[in-house]
């Protein structure tokens, strides 16, 4: 197995990673499109598209910015090329976040517009962390070397832990946790906070086992925006908390 893998096409060196990162956004919408069609939504479809470019303008914005603050050294040795060409997943996610409020707000909607989201996008990181996989080291989806049963020779001849397969297996758990609570009845917005405050917890710690660099109090540009997370959705972590010990 040699890192980054790679296919001719025409004499051409292709990565797989581009096939991967194109394949997670067309299931990933084909997905939205076939969950749209079992149920009735309370926003319409012109409403949707709005939604939809505030979340793709915000997530190319939050992508870069988070990815800019990933490596606050090099900060000053940025380019245009080298902004744009960086990013980030949890940048994504953040800025989407922003961009769908700011847009909601324009257009009036206030209904929550994002459970159902959730499955095509769990579906959709988990095909394009394959391709963040296939790049090896080239990718800063890579962990620190470890003795762990599972480290992994990432390209460069060290053992590493493989954080993109880490995720692709927490995705497969959320995507089970989510089916198995497709049927209960939910506040309508909750399945969306629910994934999202998982997925930050989740990137929070795999921070650790990164090679990270410290944007402040030692800790990383994407576990101050995991806190942000968790203060944005507090009052929702309270009440599933209250929920769970009531229950308990």
């Amino acid at each position: 197995m040699s890192f980054p893998f790679q296919f001719d096409f025409f004499g051409e060196k292709v990565y797989y990673h581009f096939i991967f990162e194109t394949l997670a956004f067309f299931i990933g919408v084909r997905l939205y499109y076939y969950h749209k069609k079992g149920i009735t939504d309370s926003i319409s479809d012109i409403n949707r598209l709005w939604i939809m470019l505030g979340a793709m303008v915000g997530a190319l914005i939050g992508s870069r910015v988070l990815a800019l603050l990933e490596n606050p050294s090099e900060i000053a040795n940025q380019t245009l090329l080298t902004f744009y060409q960086n990013k980030t997943v949890a940048g994504g996610f953040l800025g989407g976040l922003f961009g769908v409020e700011l847009f909601k707000k324009c257009i009036g909607v206030k209904t929550a517009s994002g459970d159902i989201y959730v499955i095509p996008i769990i579906v959709a990181l988990f095909i394009g962390r394959i391709g963040c996989f296939s790049m090896g080291i080239a990718e800063p989806t890579y962990g620190i070397e470890t003795t762990f049963f599972t480290g992994m020779n990432l390209g460069d001849g060290k053992l590493r832990h493989p954080v993109a397969l880490y995720e692709m297996i927490y995705m497969v758990l959320l995507l089970l946790l989510f089916r198995k609570i497709k049927n209960v009845n939910l506040i309508n917005g909750d399945r969306f906070k629910l994934f999202m405050v998982l997925y930050f917890l989740y990137r929070f710690s795999v921070e650790f086992i990164k090679p990270y660099e410290p944007l402040c109090l030692h800790l990383s540009s994407i576990q101050w925006s995991s806190i942000f997370i968790f203060v944005y959705y507090y009052r929702f972590i309270l009440r599933l908390l209250k929920l769970y010990l009531k229950k308990n």
